[in-house]
């Protein structure tokens, strides 16, 4: 989406319907509706998540690309799951066979016992700077000026090239997780964009100088805002079983992004302001909602992109009306924003 009155370069993305509780088939054709719906309503790609309960996502983004003219997969990264060299080759490939950019999430890996079953117990802080080196790896790769050698605390490669190379225009975009210290600095090496969960646009600082920076966001916007709240209480209603699964997934988790967003939680509003945890709290979404009539959801959105941020990621849309409706939060944004 881009807003040249404003002089704007906004970039949105939806997330990719999630594997659990639902068979291969049935599973790809919510995946192939999802990311056709975000074409049609303005999107610019689709995050696909990658975990160990996950199908894998450069599968999935494959599927996306078959399906559709050009929506770019945003597609998660986790180092203990392949070699740098798998990454660049994957995204080399998909630029040959498609003529499509990419995007790379560079995850670190939030979820303890996942890395645990894998064995690895890499800190928190460490896991940045390995994701770092992988990184940069892969930048060099596809960037393609010459092999590469590259001697790191974590990874070692010797005149290492990237044949077939991947077209210049089609380098990928790369994204990581900017909540925590760690994510920032990894930001800055890598030249990444700088993701994290916000606060609302009253509390949420500025990103740093220089720096790319994104948000995710799940937005519930109607013509009228009582409607809006009603879907919102409908679709998240209150499950003190999510609550004790949340405050479980708390115990074994070292993100900070989730320390903090449980920190704000519990001052959450109940409805006098759009910004809203219940889902995060409920155990129902992992990203903060923003609900209200297409105005007042815009003027938040607005306040966003006036302290710099350009890329918004949204939730699994669970229905294609429902990016209509958040095209419309955005397009007032874009308004107040010119």
């Amino acid at each position: 989406m881009h807003n040249g009155a404003a002089g704007l370069d906004v970039e949105i993305f939806s997330t990719c319907p999630q594997a659990e509780q639902a068979d291969g088939r049935s599973y790809a054709q919510r995946v192939v509706d999802a990311a056709r719906w975000s074409e049609r309503w303005g999107c610019k790609g689709m995050l696909v998540y990658s975990d160990n309960r996950q199908l894998d996502p450069w599968s999935v983004s494959h599927l996306i690309l078959q399906n559709t003219q050009a929506l770019c997969p945003l597609v998660a990264v986790q180092p203990v799951y392949m070699h740098p060299y798998v990454v660049a080759k994957m995204a080399a490939t998909f630029g040959r066979l498609y003529g499509r950019r990419i995007y790379l999430n560079m995850v670190a890996g939030g979820f303890k016992n996942d890395l645990i079953a894998l064995n690895d117990p890499t800190p928190h802080d460490r896991r940045y700077d390995r994701l770092t080196e992988y990184t940069q790896i892969i930048r060099r790769l596809l960037e393609g000026k010459a092999p590469v050698t590259f001697a790191g605390a974590f990874y070692r490669v010797r005149e290492l090239a990237m044949n077939p190379p991947l077209p210049p225009d089609l380098f990928p975009g790369i994204f990581v997780s900017g909540s925590s210290e760690a994510g920032l600095r990894a930001a800055r090496a890598i030249g990444a964009t700088a993701v994290k969960y916000p606060k609302g646009p009253d509390q949420e600082p500025e990103p740093g100088e220089g720096l790319d920076a994104g948000i995710r966001i799940g937005i519930i916007a109607r013509a009228d805002g009582q409607e809006a709240w009603g879907v919102a209480r409908a679709r998240f209603p209150e499950d003190r079983k999510g609550q004790l699964t949340h405050q479980l997934a708390m115990k074994v988790s070292d993100s900070v992004w989730h320390e903090q967003l449980s920190q704000l939680a519990r001052a959450t509003s109940t409805g006098a302001h759009p910004y809203w945890l219940v889902p995060f709290e409920n155990y129902q979404t992992m990203c903060p909602y923003l609900v209200g009539s297409y105005e007042r959801v815009g003027e938040e959105l607005a306040r966003y992109l006036s302290l710099g941020y350009r890329s918004f990621i949204l939730d699994i849309p669970p229905e294609e009306a429902e990016l209509k409706h958040t095209r419309a939060a955005f397009d007032h944004a874009l308004a107040l924003a010119a």
